[in-house]
C-alpha cells in the first residue's frame, strides 16, 4: 500500500473552510480536518495508507495595536481569536500522526488596515469615513517561516523517498518549485485548494486537483478516539 503524506497551509485551511462549512469551536473544527485529511486516503479503488499530517501555521500573539478608528490600543491577547487559535492548536498536538510546523507572526510590522471590501466601497464613493465601524478593520499580520517550513518538508520526504505521494491542501503557487523536485524523484503531487479555482499553469507542477468535500456531513456521530495520539 502506498503511502501519503498530507501537508496542510493551516492559514489558507482556517479560512477556506470557515467560508465553505461555518464556523466551528475549535475541537469540531480539528476534528473535521482530521477527517478531511483522511478523505484523501482513499481514491476512486484505491486506498492509501497515512504517514503523517503535517500542519503549518502560526500561534497567536498577543501584542498590543493601536486601533485608528478607536483611536486607541487593542489588546490582541485578550480577543476570543486569541484563546480559539490556541485551543486549536492544542486540539491538533492530541490527534494521533500529526505534526505541527509552527513559524512565527511578525509583530514588529503588525498594524490595522480596512479591509478589501471597505477600501472598494470608499473609492467608489458607496461608503463614507463616517461609515466606518471596528468590523472595517483587520489586523494585518504577516507570517514568517512557513512557507519554508513547507518547502523543506516537502524536499526531505521525496529525497528520502519516505512517501509515494504527497497531498497539498494550500491555495496560491508558492509550493510550485518544492512540487517540480518532488515530482522529479518520483512522487506522486495532488494539490487540495478547497474547491477553489487554481490558475491554468499550476497544473504543469502538479499531478492532480482534488478536493473531498464536507468533513461534517454525516459525522456528527463519529468517535474521534481513534484519532487521539
Amino acid at each position: 500500500m502506498s503511502k501519503t503524506a498530507i501537508l496542510v497551509d493551516g492559514g489558507f485551511y482556517r479560512k477556506r473552510a470557515a467560508f465553505l462549512w461555518g464556523e466551528h469551536s475549535p475541537e469540531d473544527t480539528a476534528d473535521g480536518l482530521i477527517r478531511y485529511c483522511y478523505k484523501h486516503l482513499t481514491e476512486h479503488h484505491t486506498k492509501h495508507d497515512l504517514y503523517r499530517i503535517f500542519y503549518y501555521d502560526c500561534p497567536p500573539i498577543s501584542k498590543k495595536m493601536y486601533h485608528p478608528l478607536l483611536g486607541k490600543t487593542v489588546d490582541l491577547g485578550q480577543k476570543p481569536q486569541f484563546q480559539w487559535m490556541n485551543d486549536f492548536l492544542s486540539e491538533l498536538k492530541q490527534k494521533r500522526k500529526v505534526a505541527l510546523r509552527l513559524g512565527v507572526l511578525d509583530d514588529a510590522s503588525s498594524v490595522y488596515t480596512l479591509n478589501y471590501d471597505t477600501v472598494k466601497k470608499l473609492c467608489s464613493g458607496s461608503m463614507t469615513r463616517a461609515d466606518l465601524t471596528e468590523a472595517n478593520f483587520i489586523p494585518t499580520i504577516v507570517q514568517k517561516g512557513v512557507d519554508m517550513k513547507i518547502g523543506i518538508d516537502i524536499a526531505s520526504l521525496a529525497y528520502k523517498k519516505q512517501v509515494d505521494q504527497i497531498v497539498l491542501i494550500a491555495g496560491d503557487s508558492d509550493f510550485v518549485p518544492a512540487a517540480k523536485l518532488a515530482r522529479r524523484e518520483g512522487i506522486d503531487v495532488v494539490l487540495d485548494p478547497l474547491e477553489q479555482s487554481i490558475k491554468e499553469n499550476l497544473f504543469e507542477h502538479i499531478d492532480g486537483k482534488r478536493s473531498c468535500g464536507n468533513p461534517y456531513k454525516g459525522q456528527s456521530s463519529e468517535n474521534m478516539a481513534a484519532y487521539k495520539a
